[in-house]
């Protein structure tokens, strides 16, 4: 990884101000500066350091969602174009950048842990887990978009002293990182069921943990939560399977041990409370919309349409020279065909006031929707029917209760709110020929198609991981002629500097560094 990610520190004021890369190289050459932080407060700068990607923030969605994963899962329409489908440095610079920004963070936080007494360390052991769920969490999207990245030994400039030649990080086998956050998560579930924080310590993290208010119970659903989606990732691996089955098997058959998200009010998401705080969805819109952003594709639209899908109205809103109906852009067709249909204005675009201009919109981490659909997928795997037919329909009703949900708090009226859902409207979905497990012949690919249609643009990194694992659902996809890369990659490239600043360490990856080398768990 660049050496300048390696020496960023943490933003310790407690206010969630932008920290610039020239507050944290001053940091380092002052170390006053670092001297009086504390575990609480660089359990919060961790926290936001990297907020825009986590909240529907402008660059995650212009420069990194809207050329690469949205279209790649087909949750959008765009015009076709040449070397379309091989994924922008702009984009993998920020999304790497930021991670390594995050992880400097952490390794500064566990600089300040590790000079603590054993009291202290013990006291403040609920941060020292809840930080490490939360790096988890990103470290997974981060070896979901590239296989092997750099980590036991990444940023560790502060901690090695300052010396530079020794901390240049190897880059660790994508399966090593997946077995070590499963390792460390299962032993946090069981360390967090029965863990006791003092008041004044609980009262602190009440107050530095703005992501799920320092509610104990919430965060061991975060852990179990994460596991089950780990675990599912890997399930199909020679190496990692039959333990993801038992380990999947003991979380389900002891919920009260290991508690899991199972509405969308215990969803472990950013919630935006003050629209005068940082922690805001302002970006959103200009972030989505700009450039045709947000343009629905047929296929989203077609299988919502075709099923009477009661999250249409709330997820999409018609083209306003559509007479009310939605037609999707075909993502299939030549660039002029595409570019003529847009300028009809009779194509559907993903709904402003639900979405793109609904300000107070979450930052979605872990979904109840999403995490019936992991055990819908366990439970198909065990050969229980019944409770996977369970487990997918309460996807289903989940997934319509939290669009309705966030269409319900949004502070935008642009679109008019769609008419409530009636019980009997879910009931007709439910029985539609799409969506009927009964009538299935591949139910599987029922389960993907849920996992699909309810990500869309809102979790895409978990979308667009899902459909590589199962190669479900499959889209068509206009081949472009004029690159080796003619469909969509199935990893991204490593960030260009890789090559200039850690040069040793990358060549030992180069062989691997391409868009068609698989991740461990993607098994075709």
């Amino acid at each position: 990884m660049k050496i300048k990610y390696l020496i960023l520190t943490a933003c310790l004021a407690l206010t969630f101000e932008s920290c610039e890369t020239a507050d944290f190289e001053a940091a380092y050459t002052d170390p006053s500066k670092i001297a009086n932080s504390t575990v609480e407060k660089q359990f919060s700068g961790f926290l936001q350091t990297n907020r825009d990607f986590v909240l529907p923030a402008y660059r995650n969605y212009f420069v990194v969602l809207r050329i690469t994963l949205n279209r790649y899962t087909q949750s959008i329409g765009w015009v076709n174009g040449e070397n379309q489908y091989v994924p922008g440095s702009s984009a993998i610079e920020d999304k790497w950048k930021n991670y390594y920004q995050l992880l400097t963070q952490y390794r500064e936080l566990e600089k300040i842990y590790a000079s603590l007494g054993e009291a202290d360390k013990a006291d403040r052991k609920i941060y020292m887990l809840a930080a490490t769920t939360y790096l988890y969490d990103h470290t997974q999207v981060m070896v979901d978009l590239h296989g092997d990245i750099p980590f036991s030994e990444a940023a560790r400039l502060s901690q090695n002293g300052g010396d530079y030649s020794a901390s240049y990080p190897k880059y660790d086998k994508a399966e090593d990182l997946y077995r070590k956050m499963l390792d460390d998560l299962k032993q946090y579930a069981d360390e967090l069921s029965t863990i006791t924080v003092s008041n004044g310590i609980q009262a602190g993290f009440r107050t530095q943990d703005f992501l799920l208010k320092g509610d104990l119970t919430a965060w061991r659903r975060y852990v179990n939560s994460l596991r089950l989606r780990m675990l599912t990732r890997v399930s199909g691996t020679a190496s990692l399977g039959a333990r993801a089955k038992t380990e999947m098997a003991e979380i389900v058959g002891n919920p009260t041990k290991f508690p899991i998200v199972t509405s969308n009010a215990q969803n472990i998401q950013m919630t935006v409370f003050d629209l005068n705080s940082p922690i805001n969805s302002r970006g959103f819109q200009s972030g989505f919309e700009d450039w045709n952003g947000n343009l629905a594709s047929n296929v989203i639209i077609n299988h919502m349409k075709t099923n009477r899908d009661p999250r249409l109205r709330f997820v999409f809103e018609p083209g306003t020279a559509a007479a009310g109906e939605y037609n999707g852009l075909d993502n299939t067709l030549n660039a002029a065909v595409q570019t003529e249909q847009i300028a009809s204005n009779r194509l559907a675009i993903y709904n402003r006031s639900t979405l793109s201009r609904n300000q107070f919109f979450p930052g979605m981490l872990i979904s109840a929707s999403e995490v019936s659909l992991y055990l819908a997928e366990y439970y198909l795997s065990i050969g229980n029917d019944a409770l996977a037919r369970t487990n997918y329909e309460n996807s289903i009703r989940q997934s319509i209760d939290f669009y309705t949900r966030v269409r319900d708090i949004s502070n935008d009226n642009t679109t008019p709110k769609g008419a409530a859902v009636l019980p009997a409207e879910i009931d007709a979905y439910l029985a539609s020929e799409g969506v009927n497990w009964a009538n299935a012949k591949d139910k599987l690919l029922m389960i993907a198609s849920q996992k699909w249609l309810h990500f869309n643009v809102v979790q895409p990194y978990q979308n667009w991981a899902e459909m590589r694992r199962l190669d479900a659902p499959t889209f068509r996809f206009w081949e472009d002629a004029s690159n080796p890369q003619r469909t969509p990659p199935v990893r991204w490239f490593y960030a260009d500097e890789e090559k200039n600043f850690n040069a040793p360490n990358y060549e030992l990856v180069r062989s691997r560094d391409n868009l068609t080398t698989r991740i461990f768990w993607d098994l075709k």
